[in-house]
Parts: structure tokens; sequence; C-alpha cells
């Protein structure tokens, strides 16, 4: 699609002086646009907002401010120009405040509108950039999801653009970090989503019931099987089927696993005939899959069949930015549900999550607030509170770092030191708070924590 031609709007009521201002602009490949009056120029704004208005101040109907005042409060991107005969700093200091981009005084050059067109579209361009980049990177939550650290917006943008398409997703990551949210998430703005989603766990299942939980049988076709059952991919059908763990699954039914993403067809065990199934497959695992190939546990071609959209889920430990917004969310939450008071962590509980390594990860995290809640009453979440594991976590004394005492003239301080006097300083001056002293540095918390602890 091409891109769309930048639109400039003249509010002149001279017609003459509308058409030479829409010549002046001809050479900067916009399209203008000319109306008389306020309210035609108001009207405008229907269909698609011009992105700049060179806006003259006495119209016949309107004062020229006023029309700057609706197009600003409609919250609108457009750039305004005001342009007058009145060359008063006044009228200059209003338009101004009310949101103008610019102020010209007539008559006009040439040169002076084509810059100043060209500089308000250019700033339009960027505000259009800007608000982009916070839509992209600025989201706290994500189709059940949450985390606003730069590697969970990563991953939002990978389900954002995989969602759209069958192609199979293959999620990684260490148990807890959320692998099968992500494989719902992309059912979700898939073109599936209003069909099944059926996840199956391979590794929660015996090995000699998977391929009838997976495929399906009927009545009789094995000791047990009183009753005929559709099986997980032929429930997906038109949907998805998510297979977690798949790692975990016995070569003879990788093979199985295999023909199916080929063709497309079940057999149930007992059945003669094949039936076709229309299924988008995600599969997961939180072991290393190309270590499996290499050691012959998992088949190299089925590996390459489902390995088309690799999404990698980051463990909490690397998530530094998430900690605090995942255990607040999970506290209005979980007090919500049980009708406590909770609504806040106490800066001392904050440290002690801040500084725990969470191996559990979001799971883990999740099971903690729960149990505090459970366990506990109140408005804030202390320290305390909290499993003793991860209370003495934020407990513990500060780093051996430098004396603040500043060098003796003319001496050079090892790069450690520095950065070490720099932490203690930033902590004292925000009493002990860390989180608070790494927002001042524009660091994690974790990469405070981690050094404290690394230099004893």
């Amino acid at each position: 699609m091409p891109p769309l031609i930048p639109q400039v709007l003249i509010v002149e009521d001279v017609s003459t002086l509308a058409e030479t201002y829409a010549a002046y602009l001809s050479s900067e490949g916009v399209s203008a646009t000319a109306v008389q009056t306020g309210r035609e120029a108001l009207a405008q704004f229907d269909d698609r907002p011009p992105d700049v208005v060179a806006l003259d101040i006495n119209l016949p109907d309107m004062n020229g401010i006023d029309v700057l005042r609706e197009i600003k409060q409609r919250g609108l991107p457009t750039e305004v120009i005001v342009v007058t005969a009145q060359g008063s700093i006044n009228t200059a200091v209003e338009a101004m405040r009310e949101g103008a981009f610019d102020f010209i005084v007539k008559p006009l050059s040439r040169e002076r509108l084509r810059v100043t067109v060209r500089n308000a579209l250019e700033r339009r361009k960027l505000t259009d950039t800007v608000e982009a980049l916070k839509e992209e990177f600025g989201r706290d939550q994500f189709c059940g999801l949450v985390g606003r650290s730069l590697a969970m917006q990563s991953v939002y943008r990978i389900i954002q653009s995989a969602a759209p398409s069958s192609a199979t997703v293959f999620i990684t990551g260490e148990s807890g970090t959320g692998k099968e949210l992500c494989a719902a998430a992309i059912h979700r703005l898939s073109k599936r989503k209003d069909r099944p989603f059926v996840a199956v766990n391979c590794a929660a299942i015996p090995r000699d019931l998977l391929e009838s939980e997976l495929f399906g049988h009927v009545k009789g076709a094995f000791t047990g099987a009183a009753t005929t059952r559709l099986g997980a991919a032929l429930q997906a059908d038109g949907g998805t089927l998510f297979l977690d763990e798949i790692g975990e699954m016995d070569p003879a039914l990788q093979a199985k696993m295999l023909r199916f993403l080929q063709t497309g067809q079940v057999q149930r065990l007992g059945e003669d005939k094949p039936r076709q199934a229309d299924v988008r497959v995600v599969c997961a695992t939180n072991r290393d899959p190309r270590a499996a190939v290499a050691e012959g546990r998992f088949r190299e071609d089925l590996f390459y069949r489902l390995y088309v959209i690799p999404v990698q889920m980051p463990p909490l430990r690397e998530r530094d930015d998430d900690v605090l917004l995942l255990a607040q969310h999970f506290l209005q939450d979980f007090a919500h549900q049980d009708c406590k008071k909770f609504s806040r962590f106490s800066p001392e509980a904050e440290d002690a999550l801040l500084a725990y390594g969470w191996p559990g990860n979001v799971r883990e995290l999740q099971n903690v607030i729960r149990n505090v809640v459970v366990l506990n009453d109140g408005e804030t979440v202390e320290a305390p509170m909290l499993p003793a594991g991860i209370a003495r976590s934020g407990t513990a004394g500060p780093a051996r770092v430098p004396s603040a005492a500043p060098p003796a003239q003319g001496s050079i301080l090892p790069l450690d030191d520095v950065i070490d006097r720099a932490i203690a300083n930033a902590i004292a001056l925000n009493e002990g708070s860390i989180p608070r002293a790494a927002a001042a540095l524009k660091v994690s918390p974790s990469t405070i924590y981690r050094r404290r602890q690394a230099r004893g």
C-alpha cells in the first residue's frame, strides 16, 4: 500500500490568497485543500483529519483562535499554523498557548510558508512515530500476558505477527514462564479464534495413553477402551492444538505426529478410515529442542516441521521491569477473589521481591502472592509476610564499597570502585530503597542486587 500523501488544509476567506498559498506548497509534495470559513474547516475533520492546517485568524463566521481550540479539544494530532495580518505579540502568544505549531504574519513569503509547513509535517510524522512506539513498547498487558519489559514487548510483536497465519509455532522457555498463555494469545488473535483451543500436556499423560489422547480411539480398540474417544486433534478441528512439553513424546508417536502434520489426517485407534482435521499446531517445551534432536530423543524431520516460528519466553529473572508489575497484578486479583484489603507492597517487600531469583518464574511469583493474601490481612504486604527465603533476600546487608571520600587530586579510581560509590550514594540518597536508587541511576534493581552480591 503506497504511503498516504500529506494533507494540508488552508483556511482563508480570500480565495486568491488561498490559491497563492496552495501554489507555494506545490513543491512540498502535499495535497492542499482550501476552505473559507471556520465551520467548513471543522467539517474537514469528520473524515481524514488533515496533517497540517494553515489557519487565518480573521474568518467571516468564527475567530481563528476558536477554531484552533476546537481542533485541539478533539485530541487530534493535526499541527496548526496560525496566519494573520495582525502582527501583535498578544495574538501570537495566545495562539501558541492554545497549541499552535507556529505563527506567521501576513504578507507571507513563499519560502516562509514552505519551510513552516515542512517543519509541521516533520513534527506530525514524529508524533505518529512516538505514538506507534508507545503502542508497541508500552503495553503492560497483552492477551492475558503481563509485562512491560523489552523481552516481553518482543514476544508481543512475534505473537501479533504470527497469529494471522497458519504456520506452526514452537515456544521454548523454562517452566512457569507462560508458554500456554502465549499459545492461547496466538489462538485468540488468529482467524481461528471462534473455534476450539485444545491443550495437551505430553508430559502429564502416560506414554501408552498419549496416542489415544491425541488421535482418539473407538470402543474396544484396546483393553480399557470402554467408550469411543474423539481425540484432541479432532476436538480442535478448525481451531488450535497446543502440544505442551512435546519433547516428552515417544519416538513412535513422533512419527505419527509427523504424518498428521503432513496430511492433516487422523486415524483413531481401532478405526480403518482416516478423518480430516484442519488444525493449527502450536507446541512448547522447557528443554533445548536442538539438543534433544542431537541426542536422538526428538526426530529431526518433526523438529523442522514444527520449528517454523520460534518464540522464546524469557525467564522472570531477565524481566526486571516486570516483577513488581506482576506482583501488583496478582495482588489485586487475589485480594478481590478473597475479599481482602491488600492494595500495595511496602518498600522492604518490594526490595525482597526484586532481590529474589525466581527459579519457578511467573508461576512461583503467582503462588507466593496467593500464599500471602490467603494467610495474612491488611492493606500493605510487609516483608515478613513473604516466605522466609524470599523475605531474607531483600535484607542482605549492604555490599562492601570503597569509602565515599573523594580521591586524592590527580588520582584515578578503578572503574568498579566508581560504580560502587555511585550505587552506594544513590541508595543513601533514596533512604535505602534499591528500587528508587535504580530508577535514579537508570538501571534495573536486579542490576544493583546482582552487583552487590558479586562484590561481596
